[in-house]
């Protein structure tokens, strides 16, 4: 399942004290209190209708602060900008990636799947054909998922029509270099050619985590993300901090000041909650109360 959580970047009603998706950010000062809400990608939107306490944190805020402004992402100047950052330059192609074997079984489900040949691909990095792949094939597999529908974009849109601010706590650019830069091509290779071998299994990841989130149990998404294979398609050292934990840390230096400065709802991916280096973790070592909402 890590493969799934490299590109992309995201829980049973059980009665523990991670059961919640939105969490109430109070004290430090704080004249009213702040709320966090995990997302997931591959949820359906219909999933904020059950999230408790979601209508008082919404009411309750003056602006929304998501990982990156959703509309700056959706831009023709950084569309083209993401095109580019997709490409391999100079003389590396996708076929010298791989070997003959490893080539031909990549090719054939790119072209039951995205209805390519691999070879006119030749130039586009590996991760961007693991991120369209990732995409079909959880059109396929996961019933429910609509990529048009995000419920990080939603919670944007929602606040901007309501005059209120909204803002990110990265840049699109950070994200673009995280996906097609954080890795070296081989090792993208690797990870697309972990995906196509097989699929059942990613996808069956994909569910259980996708299972996980929707009854809302974040011990049970940390749970999945640290599993391991034992195998080369397992997260190298550095990878998953890379992904969580120094973003995390990096946000818990923005979200104070934004707090002070007008009770926020902040709207990231569930996977960075939960946690020793998880963000509800990081803001109790700051002195804030944070507590599920009920």
């Amino acid at each position: 399942m890590k493969k799934i959580l490299s590109i992309l970047l995201f829980i049973s009603l059980a009665l523990n004290s991670n059961a919640q998706l939105l969490w109430k950010i109070s004290g430090n000062g704080q004249e009213k209190p702040s709320y966090i809400l995990g997302t997931h990608h591959l949820a359906p939107l219909s999933i904020k209708d059950s999230i408790a306490g979601l209508p008082q944190a919404v009411e309750g805020t003056t602006q929304v602060y998501g990982e990156v402004v959703m509309s700056d992402m959706m831009s023709p100047e950084f569309m083209q900008v993401m095109q580019q950052s997709m490409m391999m330059a100079g003389d590396t192609t996708l076929q010298k990636l791989f070997t003959p074997e490893q080539y031909e079984v990549v090719g054939k489900v790119v072209k039951e799947n995205l209805m390519a040949d691999i070879a006119m691909l030749g130039k586009l990095k590996p991760a961007a054909i693991t991120q369209q792949l990732t995409l079909i094939l959880c059109m396929k597999h996961l019933g429910g998922f609509n990529p048009q529908e995000q419920l990080d974009t939603y919670f944007q849109q929602q606040a901007l029509q309501s005059g209120k601010k909204v803002g990110g706590l990265e840049t699109p650019q950070s994200q673009l270099d995280m996906l097609f830069k954080g890795q070296t091509l081989q090792r993208q290779a690797n990870l697309l050619y972990c995906l196509v071998s097989d699929i059942d299994k990613a996808m069956e990841q994909t569910k259980r985590l996708n299972n996980a989130y929707k009854t809302q149990n974040l011990d049970e998404m940390l749970k999945l993300m640290e599993e391991r294979d034992g195998n080369s398609c397992d997260p190298q050292p550095g990878e998953m901090e890379a992904l969580l934990d120094n973003r995390n840390k990096a946000w818990i230096e923005k979200m104070p000041a934004l707090m002070k400065d007008a009770p926020t709802l902040f709207v990231v991916g569930a996977g960075h909650l939960p946690g020793t280096n998880g963000v509800l973790n990081l803001l109790k070592q700051q002195g804030y109360t944070v507590e599920p909402m009920k």
